[in-house]
């Protein structure tokens, strides 16, 4: 105002200070409309509200006359022009004809519901465009007026194949080591006590710990609260709260409607821009509206997440009959990925069971895993597998001590079988030296005995050529003496 940009003109019509004699017209009206335009050549006019104008006024013929004049007025001087009026009954106004002189029409309506009230916008017309029909849930604080088609969506959003971790080595290792997809909207449902918001916060402090940023939308617990019971399994996110990374919004289910709660929510989502997203639990709104109201309206979240290419999770409270436990399969249809988390009762304790149930596009484990939270942080523990089951806790560590005793009996018994068996290879291999002695000395008597007869043998040899030699002396020495031929 200060700057002349805008031109506030207060006209004060009092329906006592007049009296309605003949014909009248509009035409004061149009000389000070005019005079404001001037002003500050505005291009723009609010007449708020049309029934002011002709409140004092009962000819129905004068008034739609000039409601017609005023628009066509409006129209000559190409002033784009808002005016808001009172709905009729059974017409979108008073008298019945500012609908059908008018471009476009909104129609604003204020409802309450179970004690909740919600304020929704509805196009009835616009000329010469193409518009969305549905009635959009609209806001009013302190940044203004927002609206948000979230009605108007579809099934064109962007899929990725980036994955992105869950905080838990041993989930993500049920994965094939890398988690899940970036953008998918991820289930987490159980019992109570289960551990559904321990694990929800794993993704967003994994998520914070890689620099990205996150958002999480509590209803049943405040942002200490939630800081300190993460603290205690590890997780603090504290830190990333006061650094902003982390945005934290708590309040209750019945603080507005379900589509007020979904406009807050997309209107944060679109002012943050954050790469995922929780929203702990959905059970919550089961207060606030009927079962396909609350899909309805999570149909809408996750196209909404699946469009930015945002990561949802969402965690849901389960009620457990006897061995089983029911969960809402209209919502788990929604979700790419379906984690459920149960507390079973064996040995007169309780554990904690996760199931992956589904992955959409992934290959993953189809195993049972007992869930454990400690100061440590969150693991996955395979359950021991025997004839009674899987079996998990206290019964778990009892089967593997047991088959531990099993495995050191059975070990004693191989390493006696192994001692036995080496105190005969030692007494084998002793006999089999004896023997390999004994075979030595007859061997060295039996060389003994053939060197001695070959020695005999070569002597005797000796011996009679000795023999030989001298008879054939004695041969010769005759023949010379005797005068016969003697040797050659």
């Amino acid at each position: 105002v200060d700057e002349d940009k805008i031109h506030i003109e207060h006209i004060a019509i009092d329906p006592s200070e007049f009296v309605e004699i003949g014909d009248y017209d509009l035409e004061a009206i149009f000389i000070r409309l005019e005079a404001a335009v001037e002003r500050i050549g505005a291009k723009r006019v609010v007449l708020d509200t049309i029934e002011s104008l002709f409140a004092a006024f009962s000819n129905p013929a004068i008034l739609r006359a000039e409601i017609r004049r005023l628009f066509d007025w409006l129209k000559e001087r190409k002033l784009t022009t808002v005016i808001t009026g009172e709905r009729g009954d059974g017409a979108f106004t008073r008298q019945g004809l500012e609908e059908y002189v008018s471009d476009c029409v909104l129609l604003l309506d204020h409802r309450v519901q179970n004690q909740i009230s919600t304020r929704r916008l509805r196009i009835v017309k616009y000329r010469g465009t193409a518009h969305g029909t549905n009635e959009y849930p609209f806001l009013i604080d302190s940044d203004g007026f927002s609206v948000l088609p979230v009605s108007a969506l579809g099934l064109n959003h962007k899929v990725y194949d980036e994955r992105i971790s869950s905080g838990v080595d041993d989930l993500d290792d049920m994965l094939s080591g890398r988690g899940f997809h970036r953008g998918s909207s991820i289930l987490i449902s159980g019992v109570a006590g289960s551990g559904k918001s321990t694990l929800a916060a794993s993704f967003v402090h994994a998520a914070c710990r890689n620099g990205e940023k996150a958002a999480y939308f509590s209803f049943e617990e405040s942002a200490d609260q939630t800081v300190r019971n993460m603290r205690s399994v590890g997780m603090d996110l504290k830190d990333y709260i006061d650094g902003g990374r982390l945005n934290y919004f708590a309040a209750r289910p019945t603080f507005y409607s379900l589509e007020m709660h979904l406009a807050v929510m997309l209107r944060e989502i679109a002012r943050l821009k954050p790469r995922i997203v929780i929203v702990d639990p959905i059970s919550a709104f089961d207060r606030s509206g009927e079962s396909n109201e609350v899909q309805t309206m999570l149909l809408r979240m996750v196209d909404y997440l699946k469009s930015h290419g945002v990561t949802g999770v969402f965690t849901n409270l389960t009620h457990a009959k006897g061995d089983e436990t029911l969960t809402d399969v209209g919502l788990s249809s929604l979700m790419d990925a379906w984690i459920l988390m149960l507390n079973r009762e064996a040995g007169g304790e309780f554990n904690r069971e996760l199931y992956l149930l589904k992955a959409r596009g992934l290959q993953h484990s189809n195993q049972v895993r007992e869930f454990i939270m400690s100061e440590n942080g969150l693991q996955l523990r395979a359950p021991y597998l025997g004839q009674e089951g899987a079996l998990t806790g206290s019964r778990r560590r009892a089967k593997e001590a047991e088959a531990r005793r099993t495995e050191a009996v059975r070990a004693a018994e191989v390493a006696r079988f192994q001692q036995q068996g080496e105190h005969r290879r030692r007494k084998l291999e002793a006999q089999i030296e004896a023997l390999r002695a004994e075979m030595a000395a007859e061997e060295l008597e039996a060389r003994r005995l053939i060197d001695a007869e070959s020695a005999y043998l070569r002597r005797a040899k000796l011996d009679e050529e000795e023999a030989r030699a001298m008879r054939e002396g004695v041969a010769v020495r005759k023949r010379v003496d005797g005068g016969g031929d003697g040797a050659e």
